[in-house]
């Protein structure tokens, strides 16, 4: 089986060519905010070259990289959830050329194919616990690097 975070893959073949109809083609220069932490959440993306970096801010400090995702890899996945805000700020780490998703468009699919909204969610909460824990550990090794006491 290809990794959970391999959206498209893991998708049975009729789901995935749902959501392939819905998808359009962008890029993203090196260097680029794709999007900030806490903003509305309106949209996902499926990577298919380059690399983005996973950020949140931590009071009191900088950007806590908390994930580098690659090639197959989702991107956002707030847009199924309310309130649809975003939960870490991403950054292009290099040029990106993605498959892009209208949130809005994709849960109305899930509305109208329950099935199609079953697959996708379960999916998705695959990519969130392995994403909240890289989160963890990178939040806890920045803690203890930093002079924070033992935990």
């Amino acid at each position: 089986m290809a990794p959970a975070t391999r959206l498209l893959t893991v998708l049975p073949t009729g789901h995935s060519e749902l959501l392939m109809r819905q998808a359009r083609y962008v890029s993203f220069p090196q260097d680029t905010r794709i999007f900030e932490e806490g903003d509305p959440a309106d949209r996902f993306w499926v990577i298919r070259s380059g690399a983005v970096s996973l950020d949140m801010y931590v009071p009191g400090r900088r950007r806590v990289l908390v994930d580098t995702l690659g090639v197959g890899d989702l991107l956002g996945w707030s847009w199924l959830f309310p309130p649809h805000r975003w939960h870490f700020g991403a950054e292009a780490f290099s040029p990106v050329r993605t498959l892009e998703f209208d949130g809005h468009a994709i849960r109305a699919l899930c509305e109208d194919d329950p099935a199609l909204g079953y697959a996708l969610t379960r999916s998705i909460a695959e990519i969130l616990a392995r994403r909240l824990e890289a989160a963890r550990t990178k939040l806890i090794d920045q803690y203890m690097r930093h002079g924070g006491p033992g935990l």
